[in-house]
């Protein structure tokens, strides 16, 4: 059950980013110090999200970036000033979809067990 809460806030977040980025190329998303801000608030949470995954749940799921995704939020967290928006822009456009689609997957499984 704390999986799924913990997933279901990761699609959360995930949507939020999707949500906010949706009509924005990389020109205009670097130029938005807002969106930035809120993007890389929800990277983050996404990322500190997966530390409290069971460590047995991660290792069964590892089809799932969970070291990138928690070392994403390390780099955020610890050099704000630092983020490179070229790489946050292309986990935006490449990576959150497909994640966002793995991790859907692995909730409804769960769903369906309970």
């Amino acid at each position: 059950m704390k999986n799924k809460i913990i997933l279901t806030k990761m699609i959360h977040y995930i949507d939020k980013i999707m949500q906010y980025c949706d009509t924005y190329d990389y020109e205009k998303f670097a130029n938005n110090d807002m969106l930035v801000e809120a993007t890389v608030f929800n990277l983050s949470q996404i990322g500190e999200l997966t530390i409290r995954l069971e460590t047995s749940f991660r290792q069964n799921h590892e089809n799932i970036p969970w070291n990138q995704l928690y070392g994403l939020r390390n780099r955020i967290v610890h050099d704000y000033e630092g983020v490179n928006l070229t790489l946050v822009w292309s986990i935006i456009e490449e990576d959150l979809e497909p994640t966002r689609k793995q991790l859907k997957k692995i909730v409804d499984h769960i769903e369906e067990s309970e």
